[in-house]
């Protein structure tokens, strides 16, 4: 069995796109520790080692990127249009949500819930901006998939923008599916 070297080690983590900070945090080390390993200054236990390759390893072989996740093709809303047209296109979709969508850039989001929940008898015929929660959370295409996941923990869905323009949609099923 070869051991790698510092240097192997600090190439793999550059390749990887990962910092010193984010490498200790999956290793379970602390970030001066993951330099002094680098730079030669300390040779570490078999058993950190072992954790620092380990972390290196699932990072290079999984989806690291919000661009890995997300679905270009967003099917979206406006703001002005009806709740019945956001419904019928939900249906033909087979979406439970869509993202409402101003000018290229998401301003909320309307799903099946926020539907029943309008309380009037005409919110079909009522603008989606007045049933749309506003509450909606963006990351940026190099956004990693601890960041994207740590969102969805809060909210159904997590928008890739960049430029101030939508490029794609993350739920949590996008995520459970490049998982499985």
């Amino acid at each position: 069995m070869e051991l790698p070297t510092p240097e192997d080690l600090r190439e793999h983590r550059n390749r990887v796109g990962l910092t010193q900070s984010a490498l200790a945090d999956r290793a379970e080390v602390s970030q001066p520790l993951i330099a002094r390993i680098e730079s030669g200054d300390v040779d570490p236990r078999l058993s950190t080692l072992r954790r620092i390759v380990t972390s290196l390893d699932a990072a290079e072989g999984g989806i690291r990127r919000a661009r890995d996740l997300m679905h270009t093709s967003v099917i979206a809303i406006a703001p002005d249009d009806s709740v019945r047209e956001a419904i019928d296109r939900m249906g033909e979709e087979g979406y439970s949500q869509l993202p409402v969508v101003h000018d290229g850039y998401p301003v909320g989001i309307i799903s099946n819930g926020d539907v029943r929940r309008a309380s009037s008898e005409n919110a079909a015929e009522l603008p989606v901006a007045d049933v749309m929660r506003e509450s909606i959370t963006t990351v940026a295409p190099e956004a990693t998939l601890d960041t994207v996941d740590t969102h969805l923990d809060h909210h159904d869905a997590v928008i890739v923008v960049e430029s101030g323009q939508m490029l794609g949609i993350i739920t949590e099923a996008d995520v459970a599916a490049h998982l499985s």
